[in-house]
C-alpha cells in the first residue's frame, strides 16, 4: 500500500500538473471503485482544480464549488500520468481527464480494494479521515498521547490510522528498526526515553524517504511505486543482512501480513518468529486491511 512518503510525492506531482487546470470528465471502468455518489462525479465537470492534499493514505483533489474527489489506492492501486485522451489500459479502473493531461488509476489483481469517494466541503473530507495525527507536524507530547490512547503492540499502534496518519506496514518496519525497538513491545510499557526515540525515528525515516522518492522521480510523475524499496533496512529483506549489525533480518508472519525486524538491534537477540507471537500480533490486528483502514479514532 502506498504510505506517507509515496502519497506525499504523488500529491506533489499532481499539484504541479492539475492545480488551476480544468477537470473535464471521468471514465470509471471499475464497478466497485465509486463508493459514494453525493455529490455526483459529473458535478465537478468543467470546474477548476483548486488544490491537492493528502488525507492519511488518501489523495484528495479539491475542485471549485467545494467538491472533492478522494482516492484511496489500498494495496494494489497505482496512479499514472498520461497525455490527454489516453486510452484505458486493461487493468485501468478509471481515467480522469484534465485540461493538462490524464490521470489513470490502475489496480493489479482482482480484489477491488481501491476506492473513489466524493465529498462536499471540509466536513465531508473530514468524515473520510480516520483522525490520526500528522507526525511531521506534531510535538513529542502529542505523539506520546496518541501512542498511549490504547495499549497495543508497537507494530499495530504505528499502523493504526486512528493514531498516526499515513504509516503502514513497510515504513513501520523501517521506523522500528531505526528506533531499535521491538515490534511486539506494548505501548503501555514504554519508557519516556523509548517514546522519544520512536518519535525521532518516525520523523527522520519519513522525511528521508520523501526526499529520496522525490529525488528518484526527478520531476517526472512517480512510477514503480512499491512497498519494497531498494535501500530499506529490514522491510522485505528477510534473511538478508541488517545494514547496522550484519545479522540476518527475521520476520513474524500473521494472517496476510509480515513484520520484518533485526533480533540483534531490536529484541536483544531474541527471535520473535514463533506461533505464540504470531498469534499475539494477529489478535492485535483487525481481520482485514479494510477493517484497519475503516477504524475511527477513539475518543
Amino acid at each position: 500500500m502506498p504510505e506517507y512518503p509515496d502519497v506525499e510525492v504523488y500529491v506533489e506531482s499532481l499539484r504541479e500538473r492539475i492545480v488551476a487546470s480544468r477537470f473535464e470528465r471521468a471514465l470509471i471502468r471499475g464497478p466497485f471503485l465509486l463508493r459514494s455518489v453525493a455529490p455526483p462525479v459529473d458535478a465537478a465537470y468543467g470546474k477548476t482544480v483548486r488544490e491537492v492534499r493528502r488525507v492519511g493514505k488518501r489523495i484528495a483533489v479539491g475542485i471549485e464549488n467545494d467538491v472533492w474527489l478522494v482516492l484511496h489506492l489500498m494495496i494494489a492501486g497505482r496512479l499514472h500520468w498520461r497525455s490527454r485522451g489516453a486510452k484505458a489500459a486493461r487493468n485501468s479502473l478509471a481515467v480522469f481527464d484534465f485540461s493538462t493531461g490524464a490521470l489513470v488509476l490502475t489496480e493489479a489483481g482482482s480484489q477491488h480494494r481501491a476506492s473513489l469517494h466524493m465529498a462536499t466541503g471540509e466536513d465531508g473530507l473530514r468524515a473520510l479521515d480516520a483522525g490520526g495525527i500528522e507526525v511531521m507536524e506534531a510535538t513529542l507530547p502529542e505523539f506520546a498521547t496518541a501512542l498511549r490512547i490504547e495499549n497495543h503492540t508497537l507494530k499495530r499502534a504505528l499502523t493504526d490510522s486512528r493514531l498516526f496518519s499515513g504509516i503502514g506496514n513497510a515504513y513501520s518496519d523501517e521506523i522500528l528498526h531505526r528506533a531499535k525497538l521491538s515490534p511486539v513491545l506494548q505501548t503501555g510499557r514504554m519508557s519516556q526515553e523509548e517514546v522519544a526515540r520512536l518519535f525521532d525515528a518516525t520523523r527522520v525515516v519519513l522525511a528521508e524517504w520523501v526526499a529520496r522518492l522525490r529525488s528518484e522521480a526527478g520531476g517526472t510523475f512517480p512510477e514503480g511505486v512499491t512497498a519494497f524499496r531498494e535501500g530499506m533496512a529490514v522491510h522485505g529483506r528477510y534473511g538478508q543482512p541488517c545494514p547496522r549489525c550484519g545479522a540476518k533480518v527475521q520476520r513474524i508472519r500473521y494472517a496476510s501480513n509480515e513484520t520484518n525486524y533485526c533480533a540483534t538491534c531490536q529484541t536483544g537477540g531474541k527471535l520473535l518468529a514463533d506461533r505464540g507471537l504470531s498469534r499475539l500480533l494477529r489478535e492485535d490486528w483487525p481481520r482485514t486491511l479494510e477493517e484497519l483502514e475503516a477504524l475511527k479514532r477513539p475518543r
